[in-house]
């Protein structure tokens, strides 16, 4: 049973998804102000955060309880411009979603975030690679990549034709914490093009990277 973390200072809507969340199968944890969150942020599975507590903006906090223990979380919010939603991807978060919103659609989020990357294979012409057990084969050749190659390659794998910024890369590849400088997204890329030549990753100068859609 996957144990979720709610973060939500709206007693009404808190108790509601409490409730709509216990009603399918997951084991909750409501909390309504930020003081009280790094006691229980070890046992859980997933984050649903509150932006705006009453004790303050929790994106401020959430690079903090994400260098604890790395955990996927969906903010909840009622800002809707472009660039808060960016402010919380780059806080750590996996997710945004805008008040007022669907409980089905943000049990579907959940479900998407916890979900396995299972056994099934990505192929991208001669390349072959298995996420669940984390191989990665050339013309049927085996390709020894390193973690973090790993982790890029599958991401840009599983979102062809969208250009990802550099930042954004670190952000999901590395971590808010430890984020080194953009170069080392660079250096990464120039290992997977040399041990994959038939990876057609693109540069968008002054952006970011984007592999081409086969």
């Amino acid at each position: 049973m996957s144990h979720l973390l709610l973060v939500e200072d709206d007693t009404l809507l808190g108790e509601g998804l409490r409730q709509f969340f216990e009603s399918h199968g997951f084991q909750c944890t409501w909390l309504t102000e930020s003081h009280k969150v790094e006691k229980h942020w070890f046992h859980a599975d997933l984050v649903i955060l509150d932006r705006q507590l009453a004790d303050g903006d929790s994106l401020t906090q959430l690079p903090h309880w994400l260098s604890l223990k790395a955990l996927p979380v969906i903010v909840l919010t009622a800002k809707i411009d472009v660039e808060q939603r960016v402010e919380g991807l780059m806080a750590g978060a996996k997710d945004y979603v805008v008040k007022p919103f669907s409980h089905q659609e943000l049990l579907a989020r959940i479900y998407a975030q916890l979900r396995p990357l299972g056994e099934s294979q990505l192929l991208y012409g001669p390349i072959k690679v298995e996420p669940g057990s984390r191989n990665v084969y050339w013309q049927n050749e085996t390709v020894m990549l390193k973690p973090k190659e790993f982790d890029l390659l599958l991401l840009l794998l599983q979102n062809q034709g969208r250009v990802f910024h550099r930042e954004e890369l670190l952000n999901k590849i590395w971590g808010y914490q430890a984020f080194p400088t953009t170069r080392t997204v660079d250096n990464h890329v120039l290992r997977l093009r040399q041990k994959l030549p038939d990876l057609a990753i693109e540069t968008h100068r002054g952006v970011g990277y984007r592999l081409v859609a086969l």
